[in-house]
């Protein structure tokens, strides 16, 4: 069966006091120049959001573009996940980019891959 690499609007996070609750209670982790927040929640999916640094990329169509980079490289790898919610109900996640260089998709999709699969085992050994 073909997987269909979608990235809806029930995946993204938006909520204004979801992404609050997410920083404030949510574990992070640095993987190269990408900080990631996660937090299991109650409602089922995982939703992600992106954000960048306006000190690093003072252009908005800079930080548009990094945001976009990161958005695709999680749609075509989030597959990775999907053992996470077959055990936990839902996770939000968040990832910001914080180098100040502007980054190349070839060199973010195996980051964003090393980070997918980190996120797994964690959520793996939380749920054990």
């Amino acid at each position: 069966m073909m997987v269909r690499h979608t990235f809806g609007k029930a995946e993204r996070l938006k909520s204004r006091k979801s992404i609050d609750a997410l920083f404030k209670e949510g574990q992070r982790f640095n993987m190269g120049s990408i900080r990631v927040l996660y937090r299991p929640v109650a409602q089922p999916g995982i939703r992600v959001g992106v954000g960048v640094s306006a000190r690093q990329f003072k252009l908005a169509v800079e930080r548009n573009r990094v945001k976009r980079l990161l958005r695709e490289s999680y749609r075509l790898q989030k597959q990775i996940l999907a053992p996470v919610v077959e055990h936990c109900k839902g996770l939000d996640v968040f990832f910001i980019y914080t180098a100040p260089a502007m980054p190349v998709y070839s060199a973010l999709a195996p980051q964003m891959e090393k980070i997918l699969t980190k996120l797994n085992t964690i959520l793996a050994k939380e749920s054990n």
